[in-house]
């Protein structure tokens, strides 16, 4: 199934969500206005099982902030039939990270006016869910809100937070003066190794995750310690949310889990002379993202009783192509895949609303399509 962009951003083409909103809807001929009259009758003996379904952003999209955009309430009352349901399968792709599935669904049945299931909403980490190899390791997990709880819905049973190695090992945190010990403690030998980082959003204190992470890259999971040389390939990273800026209430762009990850790269290049390499990078625009949100959109149709096919996806919003040039390539060789997916990952690509391109909604195309394998266990 391709994926048709629609929006570069909803000022792009403003008519364009309210045209296949309306043909969901049954709706024929040219709108000119906001008032009409519809006999429901005639709409549900024209509405045909839908064909086509909405990969929907949210942050900017549908939402700013805690406001919603009066356009989205509009359209959405437009795809909503007189049961309050959704007539075309829809689900919402955001970067988001730092809560739970659930009670991001809460917020969004709550801004929006109807009931938005959980199953509906694909988080930055979501897919991480498909890792099934490294679910088993024990993984030092950054970030912020459930954070437990989100790793452990994703499959890693094993995390350890950045708040309890630097407790397990006071000294490796020493750029706050009030937190710095005042006794040397003694060294523990008793730490289970750390076998993978697992960054599921940015952190609130920077410097103590950048320094703890680093820690454990260096000293192959066995932070206070000191190797002869630095271990290469490192541990296993597996990040999400790659946005470099992301856009709230204040005027200009706020930093995101994007830059972070920048923060991370150039000290790691910094301090080895090698690349910090990615075992998987999940959120928009990966590839990976939008192949999970498909599969959630067919379930979706499958559990609606739909009969007819999902042959297209609108995006709306910044849920846009991923980039297969150079950046993929310069990805590839960066990453190691997991076993059943070609190619590898996405990069952390630099996107935010100062992007220098103008984010497109666009679809993968069938060399991408090609690419995809469903796990087998």
């Amino acid at each position: 199934m391709a994926v048709w962009g629609v929006f570069a951003a909803l000022r792009a083409a403003p008519r364009l969500w309210q045209r296949a909103s309306r043909a969901a809807a049954g709706f024929r001929g040219t709108f000119f206005g906001r008032g009409y009259s519809v006999d429901p009758a005639q709409v549900r003996a024209t509405q045909s099982p839908p064909t086509f379904g909405f990969l929907l952003d949210i942050d900017g999209v549908l939402v700013r902030g805690h406001q919603v955009i009066p356009a989205a309430l509009e359209a959405f009352r437009r795809l909503l039939d007189a049961r309050g349901q959704l007539r075309v399968p829809v689900v919402f792709v955001t970067n988001a990270g730092n809560i739970s599935q659930h009670d991001k669904a809460k917020e969004l049945s709550t801004l929006l006016g109807f009931k938005v299931e959980p199953d509906q909403i694909v988080l930055s980490h979501s897919p991480l869910k498909l890792f099934f190899q490294h679910h088993g390791k024990r993984m030092l997990v950054t970030g912020q809100g459930p954070l437990v709880e989100n790793a452990r819905a994703l499959g890693f049973e094993n995390v350890v937070t950045v708040d309890e190695l630097r407790l397990a090992f006071p000294v490796l945190d020493m750029v706050d003066l009030q937190r710095r010990p005042k006794t040397t403690p003694h060294l523990r030998t008793d730490f289970p190794a750390i076998e993978g980082v697992l960054l599921l959003g940015e952190p609130v204190r920077w410097e103590t995750s950048l320094q703890l992470i680093m820690d454990v890259l260096l000293s192959n999971g066995n932070p206070g310690t000191v190797l002869a040389t630095v271990p290469y390939p490192h541990l296993p990273v597996l990040a999400s949310n790659m946005d470099l800026l992301w856009m709230a209430e204040a005027k200009m762009p706020r930093f995101g889990h994007g830059t972070f990850l920048l923060c991370l790269e150039a000290i790691y290049r910094k301090l080895t002379g090698r690349e910090l390499r990615y075992c998987g990078l999940t959120g928009k625009p990966s590839l990976l993202t939008y192949r999970y949100a498909e599969e959630l959109v067919q379930r979706q149709a499958v559990k609606r009783g739909w009969a007819m096919p999902i042959q297209k996806l609108y995006t709306v919003g910044t849920c846009r192509r991923p980039s297969r040039g150079a950046w993929s390539r310069r990805w590839t060789r960066r990453a190691a895949p997991p076993s059943w997916w070609a190619p590898a990952c996405t990069a952390p690509r630099r996107r935010g609303p100062w992007s220098s391109r103008p984010s497109t909604g666009t679809g993968t195309s069938a060399s991408a399509r090609g690419s995809w394998r469903r796990p087998t266990s």
